[in-house]
């Protein structure tokens, strides 16, 4: 595929961008502009792609022009000592409607990801987290989708695609390749109660913004899990990210979400990221671009030190630790392992080879030593119990 015939290329020539002796990000990144062209992305690992595409947004009209300034701070930034090859693919066309900008963007991430590339997109409304998850389709895998969002983003009955609606519509496609959904950081007076009820039925994971603060690093396992994730820029608060015209006063904090977003890298599982719902036109001083730049830093932080230790069927088990937990009133023991290389934890699901042969990516579970723990104590964790139920 001509991945070019998609992208209009960078115009650095308008960013406010700062010279410097010392290399920065722009000097790092392998950029399509209309001096060098379109990148060759033999040996990429990163790809980042500006959507300029706001047509699904709610009440915040201007984030289509949030991709050149996010690179106006990114490329500013000075690099780590990072073994990473990082290219900008440029702003994708916007198409003639709405479903032609999600084609789009579906056949790009498509192509990116069976070539094993990360796509990060900078967008634009959250809708386009739509797009990213039909590229999924495409490829026959089922995927976990992590949500950073202060809504559920369920919309109305029988309503439109938009920012605030497209989970429905992933949800009632078919065929379904979604394993699992989870959202983190949800505020309850912005969410109906008959939607969380419906969360809990679906088996789905929802973690309200209080319980993730009071323990941030249980929300490293919940990202490990993830195949895709989306940010919405609205889950952080006001004082810390203003550009965004649904920001409110509660949410994470700059060091949080900085936090989270190192987590996604260090992944091994997590193949792709997106950015959304930053409106330069109600961004102060240009600190939520700022934040979104240093965002992508840490993500990329985390993907230098990948330590590739997802326990696979074929992976060689003498990598791991395994330990097997007897519980009180279950038939079955718990078995853990853990990584002797990042000693990170996994919970296996047990079920039978066909199962397993469907779900592969899904029947190890992420979990923390507080989970093993839990086993320990007689008590199921609740992540290896959601997983059970959906693989039975």
């Amino acid at each position: 595929m001509e991945l070019s015939v998609y992208f209009d290329p960078v115009g650095l020539q308008k960013m406010e961008i700062f010279s410097s002796r010392r290399p920065r990000m722009m000097d790092y990144c392998i950029i399509h502009s209309d001096e060098q062209g379109f990148p060759d992305l033999e040996g990429v690992q990163i790809a980042l792609i500006g959507v300029p595409e706001e047509r699904g947004n709610v009440n915040n009209t201007g984030c289509a022009g949030a991709p050149d300034k996010i690179r106006e701070q990114l490329f500013q930034l000075f690099p780590a000592h990072w073994k990473i090859r990082l290219a900008d693919l440029g702003n994708i066309k916007k198409g003639h409607s709405l479903n032609d900008t999600f084609f789009a963007i579906s056949a790009v991430c498509g192509e990116l990801l069976k070539n094993n590339i990360t796509p990060v997109l900078l967008g634009g409304s959250q809708d386009i987290t739509w797009a990213t998850y039909k590229s999924y389709e495409e490829l026959g895998q089922i995927i976990n989708i992590v949500s950073v969002d202060s809504r559920f983003d369920l919309g109305e009955e029988d309503s439109a695609i938009s920012a605030q609606s497209y989970l429905s519509k992933i949800l009632l496609h078919q065929p379904n390749y979604l394993f699992n959904y989870t959202n983190i950081g949800y505020q309850s007076y912005y969410v109906d109660n008959d939607a969380v009820n419906l969360m809990s039925k679906l088996l789905f994971d929802t973690y309200r913004l209080g319980v993730v603060r009071a323990d941030m690093e249980e929300v490293e396992p919940i990202v490990r899990n993830a195949d895709m994730l989306s940010v919405d820029i609205s889950a952080i608060r006001k004082a810390e990210a203003p550009g965004n015209k649904n920001a409110g006063p509660n949410g994470f904090y700059g060091e949080e979400i900085c936090q989270i977003m190192r987590y996604a890298g260090l992944s091994d599982k997590l193949s792709c990221l997106g950015i959304f719902e930053y409106n330069p036109e109600y961004d102060d001083n240009h600190q939520t671009a700022m934040l979104i730049a240093q965002m992508i830093w840490y993500f990329l932080e985390g993907f230098s030190h990948r330590k590739n230790d997802f326990p696979y069927r074929d992976k060689d088990k003498s990598d791991y630790l395994k330990y097997v937990v007897p519980v009180e009133n279950h038939t079955e023991d718990l078995i853990f392992y853990k990584s002797k290389k990042s000693d990170r934890w996994w919970m296996e699901v047990q079920c039978t080879a066909n199962v397993k042969a469907r779900y592969e990516r899904h029947y190890m579970v992420p979990c923390s030593y507080q989970d093993y723990q839990a086993a320990c104590a007689n008590d199921i964790p609740e992540r290896w119990w959601m997983v059970y139920q959906k693989l039975m």
